[in-house]
């Protein structure tokens, strides 16, 4: 093994990445050393370089949606070299609050994220706490696998959010919303797209995935709603989505960042419809997730860029370009 590795870096909020050669990291005890096959590029690691999340470290090394292979292990850790691994958004938690105790370990104060105050996957190799790695599809490649770990999980977490609802929107289709439609008709539900007036090739994508209707996020649906996912992180997809949506449904905002929403009448809310946001995820729904994935004929629609390639891989997902997700291999 070479000392060095190639790494895209993030030196400071709104800067391109650099490409750079950097050290290979060691794992320390606990954690494994794995070399990236594929690094999924997320809506999230926009949010990232564009600073609107809290603590972000610099420099960093994004990326979280990680398919690698062990290379080497810390001490207290026994894998098998090869042995195929995914890195999700969660990378630890302090495993002793209330939130860790009561199966909310998403919620942890002390977590540490992956690709945010961890260095992530847009690199050659990396280091993650071997606790919280997830086991991957044995039938998807490491292009399609890369997804699942943050835009397929987040999908199955807010899914999980609307309950029995039968009739589902999904506001915004992009990497996330194009798996869980696929998980949600698995299970008999019906899916709407609503997507970016004009954008008939996203229109045409959902459809072509199962969903019964699809058309621009300001047009009202053609049926009331049991529920919304959104995914868009435009705010005012709020008001838009509680006015499509019955008495008793829910709008679950699955984004981790959104534009402020604007205030909105009262009898849009009324009747008993709900407001819930999505944060982050559990190693449960990881694994539950991936147990799910494993059984079904998932469709993943990746655009592979190579790593050097990184920073025109999140313009082209900023301008809206992707169908599916872009993926970086090294």
């Amino acid at each position: 093994m070479t000392s060095l590795m190639q790494a895209m870096v993030l030196d400071a909020p709104g800067q391109p990445l650099r490409q750079a050669k950097l050290p290979i990291p060691e794992p320390g005890a606990g954690q494994l050393l794995l070399r990236v096959e594929a690094c999924a590029v997320c809506r999230t690691d926009l949010h990232v370089v564009d600073d609107e999340l809290p603590a972000i470290r610099h420099p960093l090394v994004p990326g979280h949606e990680i398919v690698g292979t062990v290379a080497a292990c810390g001490a207290g850790v026994s894998l098998a070299a090869g042995s195929r691994l995914g890195v999700p958004w969660l990378g630890s938690t302090c495993g002793h609050c209330l939130y860790c105790r009561h199966g909310q370990e998403n919620l942890c104060d002390e977590a540490l994220f992956t690709g945010c105050q961890l260095d992530g996957g847009y690199a050659d190799y990396v280091v993650a706490d071997a606790r919280y790695v997830l086991p991957l599809p044995a039938r998807l490649d490491a292009l399609r696998a890369a997804p699942l770990l943050c835009a397929g999980l987040i999908g199955y977490r807010a899914l999980g959010m609307c309950g029995a609802a039968a009739r589902i929107g999904l506001y915004g289709f992009g990497a996330a919303a194009h798996i869980v439609a696929q998980v949600a008709v698995s299970q008999g539900r019906e899916c709407l797209a609503f997507v970016r007036p004009g954008d008939e090739a996203a229109a045409a994508f959902a459809r072509s995935l199962g969903c019964t209707w699809a058309g621009a996020s300001s047009v009202a649906p053609p049926a009331a709603l049991d529920a919304a996912i959104i995914f868009a992180p435009l705010g005012t997809l709020v008001p838009a989505a509680l006015g499509a949506i019955r008495k008793g449904g829910t709008v679950v905002c699955a984004g981790i960042h959104m534009s402020d929403i604007p205030s909105f009448s009262y009898a849009l809310l009324w009747g008993e419809r709900s407001i819930r946001s999505v944060a982050n995820l559990t190693r449960a729904d990881g694994i539950s997730f991936m147990a799910l994935a494993a059984q079904l004929p998932l469709h993943i629609e990746v655009r592979p860029f190579p790593l050097h390639e990184a920073n025109e891989a999140l313009e082209c997902l900023r301008r809206g370009e992707l169908n599916g997700a872009a993926v970086l291999v090294p």
